[in-house]
């Protein structure tokens, strides 16, 4: 059975400035919570858990890569990142070079850091619907700093690349999905996703 995110909106009269939205983050810390560019706040289902292990070993192998590269760092599913839209995202695991990323104040990066990454993973789950996806991921693209975006969708062994000024590759059941130029040496091994 599909179950779609709750959105709840929030009246114009009282918006959420962003340390309070990340105040109802904390309080709330059992939900999967964002917030869209017009303001509402977005409550995602969990995870099932065969979802959740796929998603863990994505994020497993970008860590070990970004371990040994030593030039940027990764995020998990649980962070959330504000972006220039006003919208606060949680990507299912994402990069940023360390020179943005130390560019933050302490400040900043101890709450949801007013930065887009460099490279975001979506998963999709059997819960998802394919298109507020894709247009999340459109969202990131539109972001300074932005270079590279997987959707992986595992009910149809599709890999969609995103990458700026550029049209979306489609990736029909690959064996492994390439980093690029932005990724040096990072191959995600799909065996384990699909």
């Amino acid at each position: 059975m599909l179950s779609s995110p709750l959105v709840v909106r929030i009246p114009p009269s009282m918006p959420m400035t962003d340390e309070q939205f990340f105040e109802f983050c904390q309080i709330n810390r059992n939900l999967r919570i964002e917030r869209n560019k017009t303001g509402e706040i977005v409550i995602m289902p969990p995870t099932g858990s065969e979802t959740g292990n796929r998603e863990g070993n994505i994020f497993g192998q970008l860590w070990l890569w970004s371990e040994q590269d030593g030039t940027g760092i990764t995020f998990s599913s649980s962070t959330g990142f504000i972006l220039s839209t006003g919208a606060e995202r949680s990507p299912d695991a994402s990069w940023i070079k360390l020179e943005r990323w130390n560019a933050l104040s302490p400040e900043q990066q101890q709450k949801f850091a007013p930065i887009c990454p460099d490279f975001v993973i979506e998963l999709r789950s059997a819960s998802d619907n394919l298109k507020p996806l894709q247009e999340k991921i459109l969202e990131y693209m539109s972001e300074a700093g932005f270079q590279l975006g997987w959707l992986i969708d595992r009910k149809n062994r599709k890999v969609y690349i995103y990458r700026p000024s550029q049209e979306v590759e489609c990736l029909d059941n690959p064996d492994t999905v390439s980093g690029d130029r932005v990724l040096p040496g990072f191959s995600l091994n799909m065996t384990k996703v699909w």
